[in-house]
This record gives structure tokens, sequence and C-alpha cells, in this order.
């Protein structure tokens, strides 16, 4: 497999991946639960606590950080989505703004109105959704993926919209199955219709550019932990739609976008590494990153064809339709015994329904445990893919 990309150079700045299993260090392929942090972003945070800083607005040293902080952090995401920093909102994580956002979008709804949603979805953009759909009283559509290829067609998205949706709701990339979605054709589909399109791309983000222009939504969502930084949750919105929609919020809260979406004070350590992640990323490139985890993707699908008891659920190639996080099931085995069994060879994966439920229902796997999720980013190596084979292959 011949790759440009410094791997060694790459891990070299992620302390956590010297972490010992044994004899031998711990593979993460873990990493659509969660990525590992470099050294740039461990500084970032810690450099503010011990400094020092004091919350917005107050006109003193301390405070004038923290305003510093938060401008660079709205900069940095503005740059990463290609938004208006303007429109960057901060939150705890994605789940917890979602939930805010659908209950504000929600109070604008009426009887007669209808939503759609998708059941390729991780359930933060399922369920909150669904909730302010019953609390409002109004319709709920479900756009069903391919079964066979882990697909969701933007046709079936969009033969449920009609005049009545006032909203679609869809992820750019499955955190289940990898998949990427068509969300520009989305869009255009529900824009006809005078719907919004609320996008999570948390799944997306450590592997795909993202271009809010481009694709033409009105919302999206990312957590900055899935893309190696700290646990914090990015909104960016339409001006329009963040500026006209009320938000749920203290009295004292700013009344303008952003600040209007982040309920109590931000964590000013976390903004300062999600910074330092945004220029991580940018000093690695997109299209090395892409290149580098196709080539991984690949080896690891060309390795399981060769394992009849592992079933690959979703796209089978590394061609554009997916990203490199992988379902399977072993024959006969419970996912939560094969996660143990790599886990004991030290290589780090999740089982169960990793909160895609509706995926793992449409697939009938819910009641047997869900699936085993192996997925790469750009610091994994060839070897770390090999290891993995090697355990599927003593259970297979």
């Amino acid at each position: 497999m011949t790759d440009s990309f410094d791997i060694s150079k790459a891990r070299e700045k992620f302390p956590a991946l010297t972490r010992l299993e044994g004899s031998r260090t711990a593979a993460y392929l873990d990493g659509p639960g969660g990525t590992q942090t470099p050294e740039s972003v461990i500084a970032a945070m810690a450099g503010v606590l011990e400094r020092g800083v004091s919350n917005l607005g107050g006109g003193f040293g301390a405070s004038d950080e923290a305003d510093r902080i938060t401008a660079g952090a709205r900069a940095a995401m503005g740059r990463m989505l290609g938004a208006d920093p303007s429109t960057i909102s901060f939150g705890q994580n994605m789940t917890s703004l979602t939930f805010t956002m659908s209950r504000a979008l929600s109070a604008t709804w009426n009887e007669g109105d209808a939503i759609v949603l998708t059941s390729l979805d991780h359930d933060a953009n399922f369920t909150p959704w669904a909730m302010a759909a019953a609390d409002a009283g109004v319709e709920l559509r479900v756009a069903e993926f391919d079964t066979a290829t882990g697909l969701l067609d933007a046709s079936e998205v969009a033969d449920l919209i009609d005049d009545r949706v006032r909203l679609v709701a869809v992820c750019l990339a499955s955190n289940a199955l990898g998949s990427i979605v068509d969300v520009r054709a989305i869009c255009e589909a529900a824009h006809h219709f005078g719907a919004l399109v609320y996008v999570d791309a948390v799944h997306a983000a450590p592997h795909l550019p993202i271009d809010i222009s481009s694709l033409g939504c009105d919302f999206l969502v990312a957590s900055s932990y899935k893309f190696f930084g700290p646990h914090t949750g990015i909104l960016s919105g339409a001006p329009e739609q963040m500026s006209s929609i009320e938000a749920y919020k203290v009295r004292p809260a700013p009344t303008d976008p952003p600040g209007k979406w982040e309920t109590g004070t931000q964590s000013f350590e976390s903004l300062a590494g999600v910074t330092a992640a945004v220029e991580y990323l940018e000093s690695l490139g997109p299209d090395a990153i892409a290149g580098h985890e196709t080539r991984l993707g690949q080896r690891f699908l060309d390795g399981i064809a060769d394992l009849s008891r592992v079933e690959l659920y979703g796209v089978p190639r590394m061609d554009g339709r997916r990203v490199a996080t992988f379902a399977v099931g072993v024959a006969g085995l419970h996912p939560d015994e094969v996660a143990r069994r790599m886990a004991d060879a030290g290589v780090y994966v999740w089982s169960g329904h990793y909160y895609a439920v509706n995926v793992m229902e449409r697939l009938g796997v819910m009641d047997s445990g869900g699936l085993v999720r192996i997925g790469f980013v750009h610091y994994n190596t060839p070897e770390e893919i090999d290891r993995a084979l090697e355990v599927l292959a003593t259970l297979s």
C-alpha cells in the first residue's frame, strides 16, 4: 500500500497513542466514538487554566482573554465549516444543542405541519425532533435507507417533502455504517417547498471537508471531540434563522446570535482547544487525510472479504460513498464478545448500537446485540488494520 502521508510524524503528536495493552501499543480503532487529542490541543487547554481566565465582558485582562478565546474559536470553526464566525454558537455537545434548537423551532410549528427524519441518523438527530413533533402535534415522516447498501438515497427523502414539511433533519455521514449522504440534493428539495434543513455533521467532520454554503443547509452541528478536540458542541445556522427564532434563555443572556443560543458560561479552556484542533487539521489538509483514510479503509475491506464468517453492513468499497467506519457482525458470536476479544488483543472497537438505534432496528440486529464498529482516522496505521484483521480471523 503506497502512502505518502507521514503517519509517524502525525502519531508523535498524540501522547495517548503510546498507551500499552500488555506488551503491545493499543490500537485505537474506536475513533467514531471519540478521537484522541494532539499535544497542541492539550497545551492550549492547559495554558488557559494556567494563565487564568475570567468571564466574558468584564473589561479587564483575564476577561479580555475570554473574549479573545471565544472570538478565536468562532473564527476557527467558521473556517472549518465555511461559515461566518457570527453564526457559530457553542454548547456542551451536539445533543444538547439539538434539543435546544428543536424546542425553539417546534414553537413555530402548527397543526397540519410535518417534519422529515431518517432511519440512518444517530439518535441525537432523531429523538429530539421526534419528541418536538409529538409535543407540537405535527406529523413525523421517516425516510428509510437501503439495507443492502447502507445508503440513503436523496430521492427517498425528497419524496417525503411537500408544502406541509417545515423541517428535514439528516446526517452528512452515518456514525454506524459510514455512509455519505447527498445533503446538497436534499437541501434543494427541501428549500423548493420552503422547509429548513438541519444537518448532523458530527461523524463527517474528521473525515470530510465541510462547506455549509456548498451544502446549502440552514443549520449544521458538529462535536469537536470527534475531530481531535475537547467535548464541545458546535452549531452554525443561517443568520436570518438564528436571529428570528426565539431562543429559550435567561433574561440577561444576549438577545442576538450567536450568544443567544449559548446557555450559561462556556468552557473557555475547551474553546481554546477547539481552535487548536481546527489549526491541527488545517496543518494536515483534507486531501492528505482523505487519501490516507481511503487506503486504510480499502485495506480493511480487502482483508475481511477473505473472512467467511465476518459480514460487512454497508458499501463494500472506498469509492466515495463512505468514510472509513465499518459495521460488521461475526457469525455465531455476540458483538460484545467480539469487542472483548479484540480488546484482549489491544485493539479498541465498539459494540452495540452506538446510538444509531434506528439503523440497528432496520437491519434487524438490535435484539441480537447490534454490531461491531471499527473505525479509522488519520492517526491509524496499516499495521493496526492488520492487527484487527488478525483477531477477526481467529474468530472466523
